[in-house]
């Protein structure tokens, strides 16, 4: 078989924010912003790699959850613990530096037990973004 991922979906409650985020700070290009019924739908991907994209989506937007279901989600993003990706750079310090200005760290550069040097952060929406180093 030959599968390769093409798309991964990150909840956004602030459009604007995770344009913010995704496009201005970690350079991604938006390739798509669509809006329906006052939401937007946001897919970006890093520059170069036109098969791989985040659809940065409302989060509950889906008809069939429900209140109690939407509620639950609303707590798991605000506590940070709903979603996250996992991200890989050439120059973690590099990355690192910029990031650390304008998002919140919750973890520095650290060299994992299981072989990998990582960090840490959370997007606008709560969401958390690990980076690796290649």
């Amino acid at each position: 078989m030959d599968i390769n991922i093409y798309q991964a979906y990150l909840p956004q409650n602030d459009p604007e924010a995770a344009l913010g985020f995704y496009r201005d700070v970690l350079g991604f290009e938006v390739r798509n912003d669509v809006g329906y019924e006052g939401m937007r739908w946001i897919t970006v991907g890093p520059v170069g790699q036109p098969d791989v994209s985040i659809v940065l989506h409302p989060p509950a937007a889906d008809p069939g959850i429900t209140d109690e279901e939407r509620a639950t989600i609303a707590e798991m993003m605000a506590k940070g613990t709903y979603a996250s990706i996992n991200l890989s750079t050439p120059d973690l310090d590099e990355v690192f530096a910029k990031l650390q200005e304008t998002a919140e760290v919750v973890q520095e550069p650290t060299d994992q037990p299981y072989g990998i040097r990582d960090c840490a952060f959370r997007d606008p929406a709560g969401n958390m973004v690990r980076i690796k180093q290649q």
